[in-house]
């Protein structure tokens, strides 16, 4: 998992809320057991309006999403993440979060900030007006910023080293592989073993 630090990029402001991981991404993309190639599945239905702001060309290679209440509510899905990052998604921010979703995000190195709704909507507001401003998410200083906003985060602190040092699941428990590969070697012959293949 790539470690994230402080990203600065352009945003989309969606306004939407209650979004659902079905309207993330659709239920028949669950097909694929890779984490690649859900960009084309991501917001689908609503892709399929022009004017939905993913499709209008002004915020064409945004990488923070600045949604609305209760983003990603719903079944819980990985793919709702993976689409998000497959599509360039660095950060989403939202004054509230499905739960499932944002632990799916943060153990997927997506982060998902909260803030208050009204800084949401002078975000939002900022974004309508200028497509071009940049919005920095700052996980070392726990600080959002963009013009006229500066706005400060929480996080959990074990998600928020987990991302710094960009560790899944996976690669924690590898970081332990030498104490496991001991621990199997000292084993007691008589109890059960994992035989490699």
């Amino acid at each position: 998992m790539e470690a994230f630090t402080t990203h600065t990029g352009r945003a989309v402001p969606l306004r939407r809320s209650n979004v659902d991981t079905d309207q993330i991404i659709p239920a028949h993309w669950l097909k694929k057991v890779t984490r690649d190639g859900f960009e084309d599945g991501l917001f689908e239905a609503w892709r399929k309006d022009p004017q939905f702001v993913l499709n209008q060309e002004r915020y064409k290679g945004a990488t923070v999403l600045v949604a609305g209440p209760d983003f990603g509510t719903g079944s819980s899905r990985e793919h709702a993440v993976w689409a998000l990052q497959n599509y360039g998604f660095k950060a989403v921010i939202s004054s509230r979060f499905a739960d499932i979703f944002r632990g799916n995000s943060l153990k997927n190195g997506l982060l998902t900030v909260v803030l208050p709704q009204e800084t949401v909507d002078r975000l939002q507001q900022l974004l309508e007006a200028d497509p071009a401003a940049e919005v920095t998410v700052d996980l070392v200083g726990r600080q959002v910023r963009a013009e006229g906003v500066t706005a400060d985060f929480e996080l959990d602190e074990n998600a928020r080293w987990r991302l710094l040092e960009g560790l899944d699941d996976i690669s924690l428990t590898l970081r332990e592989e030498s104490s496991i590969v001991d621990y199997e070697a000292n084993r007691p012959s008589f109890k059960p073993r994992t035989i490699e293949v």
